[in-house]
């Protein structure tokens, strides 16, 4: 989700809620601690040199059970990010700590008009440079044609 259209959402709610991917809810005291714009520069095992920039959320929370963030502070908080870095409409990744820092996508149920932290999958960028076999057929081993091996005539 790029950071324009979480700017146009904020507006339409009432309250913000984020959801980690498969139910857990963060609780509604969270924090939005950090916002900034991140830049990946890298070279993948192919070789090639690649570049990455997205805005990040970190969302916590604390014993302030109290606090809860408005959908406009969230967007006047964006807003001055945009006015001091410089943030350009990229996607946004959200940092949320669980058993150790998570680095989530997100995206936005609108049927319940709340926030979604997906879960992020690595991926080799360079699978045709970097070697890797392509995925084996399975076959059932009736359908090959093998030579019996009997016990001890070495051919096993």
């Amino acid at each position: 989700m790029k950071l324009s259209a979480i700017k146009a959402l904020l507006p339409t709610l009432d309250q913000l809620t984020f959801v980690v991917e498969g139910g857990e809810e963060v609780p509604a005291h969270f924090h939005v601690t950090e916002v900034g714009q991140i830049q990946r520069d890298f070279i993948d095992c192919g070789g090639v040199v690649r570049h990455e920039k997205f805005v990040n959320f970190q969302l916590w929370f604390a014993n302030d059970t109290d606090h809860r963030l408005e959908p406009g502070k969230l967007s006047k908080i964006i807003t001055l990010s945009e006015e001091q870095l410089g943030l350009q409409d990229a996607e946004v990744e959200v940092e949320y700590q669980g058993a150790t820092i998570g680095r989530f996508d997100l995206e936005f149920d609108a049927t319940k008009s709340l926030f979604v932290l997906r879960n992020k999958q690595t991926a080799c960028l360079a699978e045709d440079a970097c070697g890797i076999p392509a995925e084996k057929i399975k076959k059932p081993l009736s359908s090959l044609n093998v030579i019996s091996c009997a016990p001890g005539s070495g051919c096993c």
